[in-house]
């Protein structure tokens, strides 16, 4: 079964019609979000030029040690901290950038474990 549709209720085989009903709506997220994503971008880019681009992916244990980067730089905040001393950067951007690595890798995980059979 197909849950794809035309929010306007164009039959699929009809001139105008796109079957993006029911889809996710990222620039819905990007636009509405731009200033936040901005932020957590920018930890990205302090990151990658501290350490390498895209070595986050194959940090040992990343999924646990990111969550526990996000307790600390959640703890820095309720010190009363808004901006972090060592980049410069918002601790709710770093907060926010390490739960979506600590989501990248579980996604990742998850993903290979069906690919692979072993879920």
């Amino acid at each position: 079964m197909n849950d794809e549709f035309d929010p306007s209720g164009l039959d699929p085989n009809k001139p105008g019609a796109k079957l993006d009903g029911g889809k996710a709506l990222p620039w819905l997220c990007l636009s509405g979000f731009a200033c936040a994503i901005t932020a957590v971008a920018d930890v990205t880019t302090k990151g990658a030029q501290k350490y390498t681009p895209s070595g986050w992916r194959t940090v040992p244990d990343g999924e646990r040690r990111y969550m526990e980067a996000f307790g600390r730089h959640m703890l820095a905040l309720a010190r009363g901290e808004r901006v972090d001393h060592d980049t410069g950067c918002m601790h709710k951007a770093q907060m926010i950038w390490n739960l979506m690595a600590s989501l990248e890798l579980e996604l990742k995980r998850e993903k290979d474990w069906e690919r692979n059979g072993k879920a």
